[in-house]
């Protein structure tokens, strides 16, 4: 089984898909206002917005971008004027870790975590 996309919600596709672009992800479909898909730059998986007249109260979905070059992925970004909750810094599981929110509220976690990735030490094979 391999994951092919994750699909987040949005009040405001046209907006959110502007955000995202920023991010580096390139546009595959564009069915505005109600839905776009988006191709990440590396690997095979898709990421695709649908549009909701109204968030749910409950909406706690975190996103995990991978970037080899993190720390200046991140200088990139801010040059284009988007806000982090937290710079990059190295984490307890050998990952490095960036947070920000998306216009909708959405957690992002833009990461770093080479061979850890999928191979922790404390990895279970079985």
């Amino acid at each position: 089984m391999n994951l092919n996309q994750v699909t987040i919600s949005s009040t405001d596709v046209a907006k959110a898909t502007k955000f995202y672009k920023k991010l580096g992800l390139r546009l595959i479909v564009d069915a505005l206002p109600r839905y776009v898909r988006f191709e990440c730059p590396d690997g095979e998986a898709t990421f695709s917005i649908h549009h909701v007249e109204k968030m749910s109260e409950s909406h706690n979905i975190t996103l995990y971008f991978e970037n080899a070059t993190l720390d200046e992925k991140v200088i990139e970004l801010q040059a284009k004027g988007i806000n982090f909750i937290s710079l990059p810094e190295d984490k307890s599981w050998n990952w490095r870790e960036a947070h920000l929110h998306d216009l909708d509220g959405n957690k992002l976690i833009l990461f770093k975590a080479g061979k850890d990735r999928k191979n922790p030490p404390w990895r279970v094979d079985g």
